[in-house]
């Protein structure tokens, strides 16, 4: 491979599982990489620094939700069948898509999911270029707030991003909402009526779904856009 291509794996397993091999790619040691992962169960996956205590998981437990905890920032995420397009994308440092500017490093990735949104037929969007932008429910909930490089439709979210940053490398994990149900999100969280409420209300005007049926389209725009970085190899 030359130090530009791609290379591309496809996973399948739990979320802790997908997030754990991020993890361990994460420095950029092994050049540029691009992983499309589906979670084969539905799992709450929380920000790095985000307190555990935000969880009712009693309620995880009787819905059948795993609480797994990935190792880039932001607030919690809702995967599994159906309910995102989860990409991750790793550079190493050095690399010529890499910038030291922590806010203006995602830009390239949000212009991909851009790309790859329009190639899908869903517009207009929106690439957030300026610095994070905060809720009341954005420390816990990754598309109650907006950050560099996310993508938007119309005013609401559909594309979150996170990172996690390393001298020697990149990760930056992506979803695609397929789906957007606020209430079943919300269901998880320590939160009283009154704020559950206000919560579900407030994400529903905040982000939106794209629809499962586009997943495929979406996916075949994303990497024609990555791919104009550099060639794409899938391990065979």
């Amino acid at each position: 491979m030359a130090p530009d291509d791609w290379l591309l794996d496809f996973e399948r397993g739990s979320a802790g599982d997908l997030h754990h091999r991020s993890a361990d790619l994460a420095g950029g040691e092994h050049g540029r990489h691009l992983r499309v992962l589906e979670a084969t169960e539905p799992a709450l996956v929380l920000g790095s620094a985000q307190h555990l205590d935000d969880v009712d998981a009693a309620a995880a437990r009787r819905t059948g939700v795993e609480v797994v905890r990935r190792r880039s920032g932001g607030g919690a995420v809702l995967v599994g069948p159906g309910q995102v397009l989860w990409v991750d994308l790793v550079i190493p440092a050095g690399d010529p898509l890499w910038d030291n500017d922590v806010n203006r490093a995602a830009w390239w990735v949000g212009d991909a999911w851009a790309a790859a949104l329009d190639y899908a037929g869903v517009g207009p969007t929106v690439v957030w270029k300026s610095r994070m932008r905060t809720s009341r429910w954005s420390s816990r909930i990754c598309f109650a707030g907006i950050g560099p490089g996310e993508v938007l439709v119309n005013g609401q979210k559909v594309v979150g991003l996170s990172q996690r940053r390393t001298r020697h490398g990149a990760l930056f994990q992506t979803a695609a909402l397929l789906t957007w149900d606020p209430a079943s999100l919300v269901g998880l969280l320590h939160l009283d009526p009154a704020d559950s409420a206000a919560a579900t209300s407030a994400l529903a005007e905040a982000a939106r779904g794209l629809g499962p049926a586009r997943a495929d389209a979406l996916l075949d725009g994303f990497q024609r856009s990555v791919a104009e970085y550099g060639s794409i190899v899938r391990r065979s």
